[in-house]
């Protein structure tokens, strides 16, 4: 189980807002599911700092350790997972909707497709919204842009997201 593997890297010891970073995770997969994302996104949710991200880069897994993720969660959610955590946010959010990214462990950009685009939009806004509800001074300090970026970003994803965003 997936839950297993990131419990034995350490995602029950790493604190996060609003606990740990295995506590997180959990909550992200469930604003997922609840907003009716499909299994292999609620999945990516779980797992969505797998390689440590461009804001978390605490790693559970290496790059190189993708086919140990694979095993766990799947072909389909591990690239999302890893999509999530290579993107560069410096270089990829301001291009985001054109859907140029840039990996930040290999420095590579890249097109990618709508589908992955409306994906790695979903998972930022259930990785976003928990922090901020998780954490008051982050939401103080954070949101006004937060509400900007993803307010931009929409037209991409799910209804449900865009509602828990107008109520935080």
């Amino acid at each position: 189980m997936i839950e297993e593997l990131l419990a034995a890297r350490g995602a029950g010891e790493l604190a996060h807002p609003g606990g740990t970073l295995l506590a997180h995770l959990g909550r992200t997969r469930d604003a997922l599911a609840a907003w009716g994302a499909r299994p292999a996104l609620q999945t990516a949710g779980l797992a969505h700092a797998a390689y440590g991200t461009d804001g978390f880069p605490h790693s559970l897994l290496s790059p190189h350790e993708r086919p140990v993720l694979v095993d766990y969660v799947g072909v389909e959610a591990e690239a999302i997972v890893y999509a999530y955590c290579a993107l560069d946010r410096a270089f990829s959010y301001p291009r985001l909707l054109t859907g140029i990214v840039r990996d930040r462990f290999t420095g590579t950009a890249s097109q990618v497709d709508n589908g992955l685009l409306r994906d790695i939009v979903e998972l930022t806004y259930a990785n976003e919204l928990d922090v901020m509800t998780q954490s008051p001074l982050l939401r103080r300090r954070h949101a006004a842009e937060l509400r900007l970026r993803l307010s931009s970003w929409s037209a991409y994803a799910s209804l449900p997201a865009v509602e828990a965003l107008e109520r935080l």
